[in-house]
C-alpha cells in the first residue's frame, strides 16, 4: 500500500494547490474543478486495488472542503476510476496526450454529475448556468495546462520514493 500512500500524499498537494489558486481567483468569482486529475494517473497506470484506495482517498479529501454530503465525491471517484481502469487496456496509456484526455473527459463527466447534486441547492436556473459553464470552461482549460506536468510529478515522486518502479502495471 505504499504506492497509495505515496500516491494520495501527491493528491493531497493537488488539493491544496487547487484550493489556493480557487482562493486567488475568487475575486474573479471563478472556481476551477479538477476532479478528472484525482483519478487519471492512478486508474491509468496502477494496479487496481492501490489507484482505487488512493482515488477513494482523494474523494474523501474533497469531500471535507465541499458543501455535498459526506463520501459524494469519495462514490464518484471510485465509480469513475471503476470505469477508467475497465477501458485502460484499450488506450495507449503511457501516452501523455491520452493521460490528459481521459483526464478532461473524467473531469467533464465529474463536474456534471456534481453540479446535477447540487443544482437543487441553487437559485434560480437562467442565473446559475453561465456561471456553471465559465467554470467548466476555466476548469477544463486549466485542467490541460496542468496535467502534464502533474503526471510527470506523480510518476516521478513515485520512482523517487521507491514506491512504484514500473511504467506499466
Amino acid at each position: 500500500m505504499r504506492v497509495a500512500t505515496v500516491l494520495f500524499l501527491t493528491l493531497y498537494l493537488l488539493r491544496v494547490l487547487i484550493t489556493e489558486l480557487n482562493h486567488t481567483l475568487s475575486g474573479v468569482h471563478v472556481w476551477i474543478f479538477a476532479g478528472g486529475l484525482f483519478i487519471a494517473y492512478s486508474a491509468l497506470m496502477l494496479p487496481f486495488r492501490q489507484g482505487f484506495a488512493a482515488s477513494v482517498l482523494a474523494g474523501l479529501l474533497c469531500d471535507s472542503l465541499a458543501p455535498v454530503a459526506f463520501g459524494t465525491h469519495a462514490a464518484l471517484f471510485a465509480i469513475a476510476h471503476a470505469v477508467v481502469y475497465n477501458v485502460r487496456e484499450r488506450m495507449q496509456r503511457d501516452e501523455t496526450a491520452v493521460r490528459v484526455s481521459v483526464a478532461l473527459i473524467v473531469n467533464l463527466a465529474l463536474f456534471f454529475l456534481l453540479t446535477i447534486v447540487r443544482i437543487p441547492h441553487a437559485p434560480g436556473d437562467s442565473i446559475v448556468w453561465p456561471r456553471i459553464l465559465s467554470d467548466l470552461v476555466c476548469s477544463q482549460v486549466a485542467l490541460a495546462l496542468i496535467a502534464p506536468w502533474f503526471f510527470a510529478f506523480q510518476f516521478r515522486i513515485l520512482e523517487l520514493t521507491g514506491a512504484y518502479s514500473s511504467r506499466a502495471a
